[in-house]
């Protein structure tokens, strides 16, 4: 089953005190104290409980959608929202918070409105009712729905639809940005690169001179750095090819306003768009490729460096891969969790890859060199492609099934179907594209078939 990324209630949440381009203080506060006291400044203690709850509902779920979808961060601002009602909603430092709308908000601060199939936060906009009217609820006209025996969902039916849901006890975590904090680009795979992809290949509709990324999804290959290439150019970054914290972020804007995220009428964000091709995090008990790979790297590690711990390449992450993440990241500095998260992940792959890459030229004799760091795909040219098809033919001299190859050091379709075939043969996810795991395994038949 693959991960779906879902909305998480953040611990805290930053305000900036005006207009987004205003020049005003930014205060940071606990999400559940944000909430109170808009509620507090947005509605009326006296009113009904049911029109209580739904105002809130409304509130919590509107800045959830910003949060979200990042939608001042995607811009290059350093708050999560305003407190200005004319962009967002009202908030008012050091105000007074009233006491059942406080009780309410800490029974429900983690709860949120979606549209059904959709998993981001619905942009449940929201007016007085009065001075001023909007598509989305009123809140005065919820005092008379209350008051007509209405239940808070209800409520919120006759607003924003009978097709929304609620989703309730949201898990509550800290409000870290999307970005991965390295560059993406040609050879890197996993989760970010696949939210890359999608995001661009829908931005694509919009844009039809962006290319449609044809790599495996999670794999950022030839196909993927020409359809970065091109966003670049329409929106005038610098055409690098690589995905950096500014063309990041401005892909996000892109997709988030080809998609209305932030309308009512939303086109909203699918189950099946949410999901993403592997674990987000690795821990104890987890099993599959992304496990193996990190196997891998850290016995590689292991073997350069003393003070690390070699570990099995079992794909099962049990209590001796535990044991080799902690020991790494006390070497490394890291928090001592013996979890690998984005950030754990970032240092182990940049520590292999100086390894690697510090390595005397033939270290590795008529063996095969270790993987060289980054993902071999389909319409790449380098050495490493063409040692690859050097122990892909040795093999397939040996191994029926598997074909011979030329050594041209062009990743063509001759290459990728041979690597298919070796994959299907050896039990590896079926890609077409050489990664830790793969090319340890060709490396290993390699070496035994040179040695014989």
């Amino acid at each position: 089953m693959p991960e779906i990324i879902t909305p998480v209630i953040p611990e805290n949440i930053t305000v900036h005190l005006g207009a987004p381009t205003s020049n005003a203080q930014n205060v940071t506060v606990p999400f559940a104290d944000y909430i109170k006291n808009v509620a507090s400044s947005e509605i009326y203690p006296t009113w009904p409980e049911n029109a209580l709850r739904a105002n809130i509902y409304a509130i919590i779920s509107f800045v959830l959608n910003r949060i979200y979808t990042e939608w001042y961060p995607s811009r290059g601002y350093d708050f999560d929202i305003t407190n200005t009602t004319q962009f967002d909603q009202a908030f008012v430092p050091d105000r007074e918070i009233f006491e059942n709308i406080s009780q309410i908000v800490d029974e429900i601060f983690n709860d949120y409105v979606i549209r059904q199939g959709n998993v981001q936060p619905l942009f449940t906009t929201f007016c007085n009712g009065t001075t001023s009217t909007c598509s989305g609820l009123s809140q005065w006209g919820t005092v008379n729905l209350a008051e007509q025996g209405r239940t808070p969902f209800e409520i919120l039916q006759n607003y924003y639809g009978n097709d929304i849901g609620i989703v309730e006890n949201a898990p509550v975590s800290d409000n870290v940005e999307s970005y991965p904090g390295v560059p993406l680009r040609v050879g890197d795979a996993g989760n970010n690169v696949d939210i890359i992809q999608t995001q661009l290949n829908r931005i694509s509709q919009n844009y039809p001179a962006i290319p449609k990324i044809t790599d495996a999804e999670g794999i950022f290959g030839v196909s993927t750095e020409n359809a970065v290439r091109e966003f670049q150019k329409i929106f005038n970054l610098s055409q690098t090819g690589v995905v950096d914290k500014s063309t990041w972020y401005k892909i996000k804007q892109y997709y988030n306003g080809v998609k209305g995220l932030a309308e009512l009428s939303s086109e909203g964000i699918s189950i099946s768009e949410a999901a993403v091709p592997f674990t987000d995090e690795l821990s104890e008990g987890i099993s599959g490729i992304p496990v193996t790979t990190l196997q891998y790297y850290l016995s590689i590690l292991a073997y350069f460096n003393g003070a690390l711990s070699p570990v099995i390449r079992s794909g099962y992450y049990g209590p001796e891969t535990v044991q080799a993440v902690e020991r790494f990241q006390s070497f490394y500095n890291l928090p001592v969790t013996g979890v690998v998260d984005q950030n754990t992940w970032n240092v182990i792959s940049q520590a292999y890859i100086d390894t690697v890459s510090a390595l005397p030229s033939g270290y590795s004799g008529e063996n095969a060199k270790l993987y060289p760091g980054y993902f071999l795909t389909r319409g790449m040219r380098s050495e490493d492609v063409r040692d690859l098809q050097t122990y892909i033919d040795l093999i397939g001299q040996n191994i029926n099934e598997i074909p011979t190859l030329p050594q041209t050091g062009f990743y063509g379709e001759q290459t990728e179907n041979a690597v298919r075939i070796f994959q299907r043969l050896f039990g590896i996810t079926e890609s077409g594209a050489v990664g830790p795991v793969t090319w340890a395994t060709i490396a290993q038949q390699y070496d035994y078939f040179i040695n014989q």
